[in-house]
Order: C-alpha cells, then sequence, then structure tokens
C-alpha cells in the first residue's frame, strides 16, 4: 500500500513539473501568461486606432509578440504612419513598436 502510494506520489510529481515546463517560455514560443498579456496590448492597440477619427477609416493590423507591437497595412499619409506608431507605444506593456505601416 506504501508502494502504491508513493508511485502515485512521483506521477504527480512528474506531471506537475511536465506542466510548467510546457508553460515554459522560450526564444521563439511565448508562456502562457506572455500570450495573454500580448492579447491584452493587441486588443487595447486596436481599440484606440479604432476611437481615432483620423485612423479608423484604414485597416490597420497590429500583433504583439513579447511585448513588440507590429503594425501593418496601408494609409494615406505619412502623418497617419506617425500617429498610428505613437497610439501604440502609448499602450501599458508595449516594449517597441514595429510600424510597417505603408503610404500608398
Amino acid at each position: 500500500m506504501k508502494t502504491r502510494r508513493r508511485v502515485v506520489g512521483y506521477w504527480v510529481l512528474i506531471m506537475f513539473v511536465a506542466a510548467l515546463v510546457a508553460c515554459a517560455s522560450t526564444s521563439k514560443r511565448e508562456s502562457t501568461g506572455e500570450y495573454v498579456d500580448d492579447s491584452v496590448i493587441t486588443t487595447k492597440v486596436k481599440s484606440l486606432l479604432a476611437e481615432d477619427d483620423f485612423l479608423k477609416s484604414f485597416q490597420i493590423g497590429v500583433e504583439t509578440y513579447k511585448g513588440i507591437v507590429q503594425l501593418s497595412g496601408f494609409v494615406n499619409s505619412r502623418q497617419a504612419v506617425d500617429k498610428a506608431g505613437q497610439i501604440a507605444y502609448s499602450v501599458k506593456g508595449v516594449e517597441s513598436v514595429k510600424n510597417d505601416l505603408v503610404v500608398k
């Protein structure tokens, strides 16, 4: 009976360690917490861009990875590019902004 409890205890420990390793971040993959944080940042940036009267008519793509926001799409002026970058950078948690907006 003691052996059985010990074996079950080891299995529980192994599963716990495996779960921790699976949720850890690597250089190419985000942890669960980082993914949630990035989703919140993306949502906030998209919301602020949609609220802005000057930028809401453009379709600006927003992606976030480990706090780095990437903006993509087409706008009609350099002023729109700059303003979108400023808005993205103003969101809490943003480490940097990669502004790939193109003026057409």
